[in-house]
Order: C-alpha cells, then sequence, then structure tokens
C-alpha cells in the first residue's frame, strides 16, 4: 500500500511553493525509484492553491483548498496595525484572528481524518505541527525562521514571535533551507533555543529544478530575450512575493530609476506574475518595444519588463547581470549570491528580510538600502567595488550547499522507515 503523504504549503509569499515543488519533485522521484511510490496530498489557499492544482492537473482531488490565515495587505507588504487589531475584532473583511485559525483547523482536522496521513511536510503551516503531533504523526517542517531578531520599532511583536516559535517547536524534526552557520544567511531569523537543538537539521538551499534542463538535448536554444541581453552590461531588479510586498517592492523600484544616479542605469525587472501584457523593452528613447522587435531592430534598450521569466531566461539574466536588486526573500538571496555569486542591494520588507540583508551586508555580499536614494546609493556602490565584491562571492558560492530538496526528501523517507512496523514494509518498497 503507498504511503499516504501530506504537504502543507503556507500562502503568504512565493518562497514556501517554490521549495515545496522542488522537494516534491525529488520525494517522488525516490519513491518511484525505489517501486513504492506514495499517495500524496497537497493543501493551502489561494494563491497557492491555484499553482498546486497547475501543478498537479492530474490530481485534483489530492490538491485541498484550506483557509490558513495571513496577514492584511498594506501598501508596501503586511499592514502591521490592522494585522495586530484583526487578532480579536473584524477588519478588512476578515473575521477575527481567533476565529479564522479555528475553522482553518478543523479544515485540517478533517483531512487529517479522512486520508490517514503517514508524514506530514509542512513549510510555514504551523497548525499542520500541532495537529500531527496531536495523532502521533511525524512532522517535517520546512522553514528560514523561527524567532527573528526583531527592531525596535517592532518590539512589540515579540509576545506573537513566541508564539510562532512554540508551535512550529511541536514538529517532530525542523529542516533549515540553509547552511549553517558561519554561512548560513538565515541565521538573525533561527535563534533556536537548546529545547529544540536536536530536532533541527540544516539541510542546504532548495535550489534548482525548474525547465532548464532542455531534455536529452541538454539546454534549450537560445532565446529572443536571451540573445538581446548578451553582452549587456545590467542590473537585474527582482519583484517577488505576494501582492502587497511584490507591488510594494514595485514602487520604491520605479521610485529609484527616478533618482538622477539611475535614470540611465540599465535594468532587466522581473514581476514574478504571469502576464504576458507587461512584457516590454522600453528604448533609451522612451519608445516601448516587444523583445522580438527590440532584437529585430537592434533597440539600444535602458529597462525590460517581463511578467514571468523561464528558468533558462532566469539563469541567463542571472548570469549576465552585474548586481541584483531585491527585497531580501531567503530563496532568491540564495540564488543570487550562492547559485550565480552576484552581489544584492536590499530593499527589505519586514524584519525576516531585514536580517537577511543585514547578514549578507556585515560579510560584504551585499549593501542593505531602506528607500529610493539608499537604492541609488547601493548601486553605485556596488559598481564601484565590484572587483572585491566579486571575491568575497566568489568564496561563498564555492561554499555554498543547494542540496536542501534532496536531503529533506532523505529526512521525510527517515521518517516514514520509522513508520515501517505501523505499515508493514519500508517506505522504498
Amino acid at each position: 500500500m503507498a504511503w499516504k503523504i501530506a504537504e502543507f504549503v503556507y500562502p503568504w509569499g512565493g518562497g514556501h511553493y517554490t521549495r515545496m515543488m522542488r522537494l516534491d519533485a525529488e520525494l517522488r522521484r525516490r519513491l518511484d525509484a525505489g517501486g513504492g511510490g506514495a499517495d500524496i496530498h497537497a493543501a493551502s489557499k489561494q494563491p497557492i492553491y491555484g499553482r498546486l492544482l497547475e501543478a498537479h492537473p492530474s490530481g485534483p482531488g489530492r490538491v485541498h483548498e484550506v483557509q490558513m490565515p495571513t496577514p492584511i495587505d498594506g501598501g508596501r507588504g503586511p499592514d502591521v496595525a490592522r494585522s495586530l487589531l484583526n487578532v480579536l475584532l473584524p477588519a478588512a473583511g476578515n473575521r477575527p484572528l481567533v476565529s479564522q485559525i479555528a475553522a482553518y483547523l478543523r479544515e485540517e482536522r478533517r483531512l487529517y481524518d479522512s486520508i490517514g496521513f503517514d508524514l506530514v511536510i509542512s513549510d510555514g503551516d504551523m497548525g499542520a505541527n500541532i495537529l500531527a503531533r496531536n495523532r502521533n504523526i511525524p512532522c517535517l517542517f520546512v522553514t528560514n525562521q523561527f524567532r527573528p531578531r526583531l527592531w525596535a520599532s517592532r518590539a512589540y511583536l515579540y509576545p506573537g514571535l513566541l508564539f510562532v516559535s512554540r508551535q512550529i517547536a511541536k514538529a517532530s524534526r525542523i529542516l533549515v533551507a540553509d547552511s549553517p552557520p558561519p554561512h548560513c544567511i538565515c541565521e538573525y531569523n533561527l535563534n533556536f533555543p537548546r529545547s529544540v537543538a536536536d530536532r533541527v537539521e540544516y539541510v542546504g538551499h532548495f535550489a534548482g529544478g525548474g525547465d532548464a534542463a532542455g531534455g536529452a538535448g541538454g539546454r534549450p536554444p537560445r532565446s529572443d530575450l536571451g540573445a538581446l541581453i548578451e553582452g549587456a552590461d545590467y542590473g537585474y531588479w527582482m519583484r517577488t512575493g505576494d501582492r502587497a510586498t511584490n507591488e510594494g517592492t514595485g514602487r520604491r523600484y520605479e521610485e529609484a530609476f527616478a533618482t538622477d544616479e539611475l535614470r540611465g542605469e540599465r535594468r532587466i525587472v522581473s514581476h514574478a506574475r504571469a502576464d504576458p501584457s507587461i512584457d516590454r523593452v522600453t528604448g533609451a528613447d522612451g519608445r516601448t518595444h516587444t523583445v522580438a522587435e527590440a532584437l529585430e531592430k537592434k533597440v539600444d534598450w535602458l529597462q525590460i519588463d517581463v511578467g514571468f521569466l523561464a528558468e533558462a531566461d532566469r539563469e541567463a539574466v542571472l548570469a549576465g547581470c552585474r548586481y541584483a536588486v531585491v527585497n531580501g526573500s531567503h530563496t532568491v538571496m540564495g540564488e543570487v549570491m550562492g547559485g550565480a555569486a552576484k552581489p544584492v542591494v536590499g530593499v527589505p520588507v519586514y524584519d525576516e528580510h531585514t536580517n537577511q540583508v543585514r547578514w549578507a551586508e556585515e560579510r560584504g555580499l551585499g549593501v542593505l538600502a531602506r528607500d529610493a536614494a539608499g537604492i541609488a546609493r547601493g548601486v553605485s556602490r556596488v559598481r564601484g567595488e565590484l572587483d572585491a565584491f566579486a571575491g568575497r562571492l566568489a568564496e561563498f558560492a564555492a561554499g555554498f550547499d543547494g542540496g536542501g530538496a534532496g536531503r529533506a526528501a532523505d529526512a521525510a523517507l527517515r521518517a516514514l522507515g520509522g513508520r515501517r512496523g505501523r505499515r508493514g514494509g519500508a517506505p522504498n518498497e
């Protein structure tokens, strides 16, 4: 009988989904190679729920919508004031958070009891830990934060932070998607107490995956975008995260582009949205073109906007850029600094981002910026010290561990192996 595995994906931001899909692919490969396979169920809420349905079109009955509570969107990320108000009172059309949590735990409880999972893997969903522990089911919690450092302006969030860390600690194993210190980008977001240290495993970043392999023929042919940017000197500006974070980051970028220092700076802006209407090339003369037109006319381009980069194009953009401007997302910083060995200019949205960008700045791998003027200064500094940044990044990239999906799959197989007596067979039999 196939193992029954649950994958719970927290829907705030895209990093949780990216990591889980890479782990899912690796785990399925290993289970299939062992001849046993598995009955794998995934759960989240929109917009991640929709992406899960697209990723698993043949198994809609194994993709479940669960209304996991998330912060209330603000102008440039989560609206902290309204989110705190929503703990006990209705806000922004949401029921009080206490009521939301009770309802979503009931939804997940029905899944647990109707399916009978052998293993639970959660990326960011703390409720899954609680229910799994109550049912004596092994639960792996994938994360890049546990008890983040809070800066002075957010000190009042500390009680909530302690509550969250206690729920994370209910997992049977905590898998950190990073290298152990001193090479741990998310080090300032962890701060594990001794009480959980024996259940923590640093598995590495969840790098790789996607459509970059190009099948049996090797890498895919160069695209029009790849041809257009070849040999150009540019920065890669990445908009990532949920809607509020993405749009807030985009507004900061536009403010930076309007500064005297960056007005003529060549850039590629990825919007992380599967919307082809975004795709356009703006020339130095202000006229806009499609990528194909710009390539054909040999346009002297200033800015390229792309809704969603295919994996091969994304690799080409990262390989050719001088630096990347990011919001401090852990997944993105690992891929830029570790995978591509490029410096970052970090424009954080919340404390998790700030901690990771500060960590990089202290080690000479990037620069922290707060506003348009700070972004301009950061780009100028990176450009003026490219050789120094390159040397430090080469050393960091040499020790970069991108095998997190494989090691997390190993942890899942070990957890299933511990239940072989209950099911009458090894996890890969």
